[in-house]
């Protein structure tokens, strides 16, 4: 039997123009038409077309109102535009997910601050502990005696003042002593 259907379709005539017009006037219902429904469903067509076309015109004659409306108002799309990002921007600023996250971070930022200032005030008071130890007042002692040894042999005479004063009159001391170089005349000179 299989083999029967088999031959049957191999056998079969292509489709033939009548076929192709018969099939197109069948509706989805495998009802038959009439010609005069088929008229009428295309008068109804046409008619709706019109309206359709009269619609777009009536449409892009009340935009074109709009715009000019808009433009008499000093209404501009710069304007629009910043008027909607406030908006959203004040949306965005009243929900209470931006509400909680502004808390948080603001929780976050003050016990940061906190721990700063903690940490510098630990700082500091290790570099006044460790400037009042013993062990950095002898080196400050040894630095200064060094510094007025060397402002002796460098030939300025002067009395030991602090630490401050001694490094800075040392500074001055070095630049004021520093030698110049006398260039002769390149004519002078010896090739």
């Amino acid at each position: 039997m299989e083999t029967d259907r088999q031959t049957c379709f191999l056998d079969s005539e292509p489709l033939r123009e009548t076929d192709e017009d018969m099939a197109s006037e069948v509706n989805l219902n495998n009802s038959i038409m009439t010609e005069e429904e088929r008229e009428e469903i295309q008068q109804e067509l046409a008619k709706l077309e019109e309206e359709i076309s009269t619609l777009k015109q009536v449409l892009s004659s009340k935009e074109k109102q709009h715009e000019e409306l808009k433009q008499k108002l000093g209404t501009t799309s710069l304007y629009e535009l910043r008027n909607n990002l406030s908006r959203g921007w004040h949306d965005m600023q009243t929900s209470t997910a931006y509400k909680k996250t502004s808390e948080t971070l603001s929780t976050a930022g003050q016990k940061t601050s906190a721990a700063f200032s903690t940490l510098g005030s630990a700082i500091t008071r290790k570099f006044g502990d460790m400037r009042n130890s013993p062990s950095f007042k002898s080196f400050e002692e040894k630095v200064e005696t060094t510094v007025s040894t060397i402002k002796t042999k460098v030939g300025g005479t002067g009395t030991a003042g602090s630490f401050e004063e001694v490094l800075s009159s040392a500074a001055n001391a070095s630049s004021q002593d520093t030698p110049t170089i006398n260039l002769t005349d390149s004519a002078e000179r010896p090739c």
